[in-house]
């Protein structure tokens, strides 16, 4: 996400579109009502052949999809927001009715390690049971240091800001990368929403407001950026805490905060820019997600902010970069930067372009944007594949992040 401080083309075929296997598009035409006639040509959906195991094989998260509904599908394509101090049974409740499959905790709690994890553990029991198995809640928050450090208190360390870690040499970053993953770990939480891998020139400075204003970049050249956000993914992965690379692709270079500003542009970068560097290298050593940025690039696609084009998530992101994980929104809740389309819309759009799960911070816009979900489903086949790839992919996440049950 931006800053949120408290102190200052469908016409071609969907195969070809999306690059989603045929059998998971026949799978989601099936179970979405598609003629039956079609039904005896699906295999097991993304089905795979592994040593011993005959000539298919199913992963985990195939056969957990397999057994869920429709709701339940669509509940996984969103990260719902609840405060991390005390959140509210209005919005728990709302999580809860629309199968919400992550939560994050927002605002402030310097409650500590013990308190936070009593907090988690009081919501994770209205996780989704599939076939007698909970598909656990991802649970995520951001903790990146400085001004931006959800969780704090006891057990919790004070995490200097980007900048300054971007002072010390990457083996002391992730060393203690891997202790801030720990203490997350031990909150219940399985998902950071950091690293920040933008840019922000020297020249610009604390004049971009959502990066360089908060001290949240790593240094201003994207050698350095590059490799202690590195640094720091590779210490969470040793603590088995997954991280996630915002704000694709770069907020460093533009003026406006999409959180609280309108129209934001970058008119600087482009699809071959140094400044994708730090995205580069940590797609190459696996990142799990990727958030994609409110702004717009006009070098790169002028006509849509990034989180609504395909230019940016299909072609560039995932076609170019070749990332595989799990693409998801920065806030599509209450930001300003979308506040101009309904919340259905922002969520229809979100998974039309490419994304994979719709971050909102106000749990009380689930409802509409789910319900827009469904209702495009009912009409658009390439959707419903859209549909069915994000949440193999989300719950591929899960699968990797022990959230999964399938012995």
């Amino acid at each position: 996400m931006t800053a949120r401080v408290r102190r200052p083309g469908r016409g071609r075929s969907a195969a070809l579109r999306t690059g989603i296997p045929l059998v998971t598009m026949l799978l989601a035409a099936v179970a979405c009502g598609e003629p039956a006639a079609q039904a005896h040509t699906v295999q097991p959906v993304r089905a795979v052949t592994t040593p011993g195991s005959g000539p298919l094989a199913t992963t985990c998260a195939d056969r957990v999809y397999s057994g869920m509904t429709q709701a339940q599908r669509i509940g996984q394509l969103f990260m719902g927001g609840v405060s991390a101090a005390r959140p509210s049974a209005t919005d728990l409740r709302t999580l809860r009715d629309y199968h919400v499959g992550s939560v994050m905790l927002t605002g402030r709690s310097s409650a500590g390690t013990t308190a936070t994890r009593k907090v988690v553990d009081g919501f994770r029991g209205q996780a989704d049971t599939v076939s007698g198995r909970r598909v656990g809640l991802m649970v995520s928050t951001d903790q990146e240091g400085g001004q931006v450090q959800v969780l704090s208190g006891p057990g919790f360390s004070t995490i200097p800001a980007a900048l300054t870690q971007g002072t010390w040499s990457t083996s002391t970053l992730r060393t203690r990368a891997a202790g801030w993953a720990a203490q997350l770990k031990s909150a219940g939480v399985n998902l950071d929403l950091a690293p920040v891998a933008d840019v922000v020139p020297a020249s610009l400075g604390t004049r971009n407001a959502p990066i360089g204003r908060y001290n949240r970049e790593f240094g201003h050249t994207p050698a350095i950026v590059t490799s202690h956000s590195g640094a720091f993914s590779a210490g969470f992965k040793q603590a088995h805490v997954m991280t996630t690379l915002k704000h694709f692709p770069g907020l460093g270079r533009v003026i406006g905060n999409t959180d609280t500003t309108a129209n934001v542009v970058d008119s600087v970068t482009t699809a071959s820019s140094s400044y994708l560097d730090p995205f580069r290298s940590g797609i190459k050593s696996g990142a799990p997600f990727v958030m994609i940025s409110s702004a717009t690039y006009s070098k790169i696609d002028s006509h849509h902010i990034a989180a609504f084009s395909p230019t940016v998530i299909r072609k560039l992101l995932r076609t170019q970069l070749g990332f595989k994980g799990v693409v998801i929104s920065d806030d599509l809740g209450q930001a300003v930067a979308v506040r101009s389309f309904t919340p259905g819309q922002r969520a229809v759009n979100f998974l039309s372009a490419g994304g994979n799960m719709i971050l909102t911070v106000k749990a009380s816009t689930v409802p509409a944007m789910a319900q827009a979900v469904s209702a495009r489903m009912k009409t658009d086949a390439a959707f419903r594949a859209d549909v069915a790839d994000s949440v193999h992919r989300i719950l591929d996440a899960k699968s990797a992040a022990g959230l999964l049950s399938c012995g």
